[in-house]
Parts: C-alpha cells; structure tokens; sequence
C-alpha cells in the first residue's frame, strides 16, 4: 500500500497565465494498493458523490498511464480517495488528483521513472502545467514550453507570506472558463503582462512584497472571466481595502485568492462579506504556502 498527500494549488497570480503556480497547504490522500483482481475505489471527502467510482476515474487514469510506461501490470487495484481541495472552484483538485495517482503509481513499481517523467504525464493528462507542477513539486513554479518539453524552476516562498481565499459556492470548470477568452490580444495588453510576470517573479524570488499589488495585474484573462464570477471586482477592491498585497482570480475561478503578509483572516472575512453583498456565499480559508509538493506518508 502506497500513501501520497498532494497539496492544492493556485495558478496564474494573476498575468502568470500558464506560467505560474503555487502549492497551497490543503491537501488530498491519495491510497493505493495492489489486489489480487479487479478495481475497488473509495472516495472520502469532497466530490464523494460526483467523482467516477470506475476506470473513468482519474486517480486511476493516471495511475495507469504510469503502469503502462514502465511496463508494470498491477492484477488489480484499491483506490482510497481523501479529498479536502474543493472541486471545480480553481484550487487544482483535478491536478492533485492526477499527481497523486502518477506519483503512487511510480511507488508500486519501485520509483522507475524521474520525477521529470511524471511531470510530463501529468501535464500530458492535465493539458497544461500550471497546477500540476506545483502539486508535483511544491513552491512557486515558473514554467514554460518548447515542443514537448517543459522547463521549469521553483522558488521558495517567503516565509511570511499566505494566501486569504474566498471560494464560491458554485463550481466553474477550467473548459467553460478557456472559452471565455478572446483569439486575438492587443499587443499593449501582452507587454502590459509581460512587465508584470516579470516583476511578479522577481518580488516573490527577493520577498520584495511591496510590488504584488502592482506586479499582480492582468489583462489577458481576468476581465474576460468577469461575468462568470459575479461580485469579482468588488471582492478584489474589498481584498486590497483589508489590507491585501496583491489579489487574483485562482485558476480559473471561480475562487478569489489574496496573498497577504498579515491580517489574513480579515481579508478572507472581507472577501466574503463582498460575495455576500453580491448574492454569492462564499467559503473562506486561510492558507500557508507550501514548501512541499507530493509526498508519500507512512502507513499506518
């Protein structure tokens, strides 16, 4: 029996489209265990009665992939599932879930394949890297693509920095918020994001964490999610006014998130009063940052 914790995710922060992501200390057990025949899955938690108990399920899905890569062919399997990470809200449940299956698949067979290996099946499963390679290897994940590799670096991240987050009591999947974007960018507002990931990188790198508000900027993806998130703006201003270095959509939403280096339970508590006043419950929670991305725990 393998154990694995894979900690949440937000990406982006705003104009880091695609690019950027953080490992947040909210986390999803994935189990798994070798069995004479057959597939048994368990599901604890968040999403226990939306989540596919049968192949479609994509703990199991992703497992596999790795199974098939290194050439290890498992009589059957249980699959025990504890899921803390909302789903559909832009925390990357599906990420952690994904990691989660490669990474304890790897386990069974003995760690065949690098961490790099996994990272391209995730990403290859997921579609893109933005919350998979946080999940994988926790801190702040710079990455890119050229053809079908992926560069990246992670980055520590500040110590006293958290995240204050106001999660949406409506669920809004990465594919309808993707088609909400526009085919074509004005070129002021790609240099406008350019100047911000830039900077946005280089602050959390130094901890120079005056900068976020600015550096947290966006015109790429935000203003066009706008309306599938009702009470957006007013929840940002809301954010800023509490005391918020920087505020942004995570993931695709519809959680809001807020990074903030005090003062995080009121910011997440002005948040939501925000939501409130725009006809939209919503959760808080204030998260760490986490070091850590997927790892295996000991069996009890």
């Amino acid at each position: 029996m393998v154990r694995v914790q894979v900690p949440a995710s937000t990406a982006n922060l705003g104009p880091g489209f695609d690019c950027l992501g953080m490992a947040l200390n909210l986390y999803n057990i994935v189990e798994i265990t070798e069995t004479p025949a057959g597939l048994d899955i368990e599901i604890t938690g968040l999403g226990n009665d939306s989540i596919p108990r049968n192949k479609a399920n994509i703990v199991y899905k992703s497992a596999m992939h790795v199974f098939n890569k290194a050439g290890y062919n498992p009589p059957g399997l249980k699959i025990k599932l504890n899921n803390n990470i909302p789903v559909s809200r832009g925390l990357g449940s599906s990420a952690s879930a994904i990691v989660g299956g490669v990474v304890a698949a790897n386990k069974i067979c003995g760690n065949i394949l690098s961490t790099y290996q996994l990272l391209e099946i995730a990403v290859k499963i997921e579609g893109h890297p933005d919350n998979v390679t946080p999940a994988l290897l926790g801190g702040i994940t710079v990455h890119a693509r050229f053809q079908e590799d992926i560069h990246y670096l992670k980055i520590i991240p500040p110590a006293e920095l958290k995240a204050a987050a106001a999660i949406p009591d409506f669920h809004l999947s990465t594919k309808s918020a993707r088609k909400a974007l526009p085919g074509r960018l004005d070129f002021a507002d790609a240099v406008f994001n350019v100047e911000r990931t830039a900077l946005l990188v280089a602050a959390l790198q130094k901890g120079e964490l005056q900068h976020l508000e600015l550096a947290m900027e966006d015109r790429l993806h935000q203003q066009y999610r706008e309306s599938m998130i009702p009470g957006m703006k007013k929840v940002f201003a809301a954010a800023k006014l509490a005391g918020a270095r920087g505020v942004a959509v995570s993931g695709a939403g519809p959680t809001l998130i807020a990074l903030a280096d005090k003062n995080q339970k009121y910011i997440a508590g002005e948040m939501q009063k925000a939501f409130q006043q725009c006809g939209i419950q919503a959760d808080l929670a204030v998260l760490e940052l986490s070091p850590d991305g997927a790892r295996e725990l000991k069996t009890i």
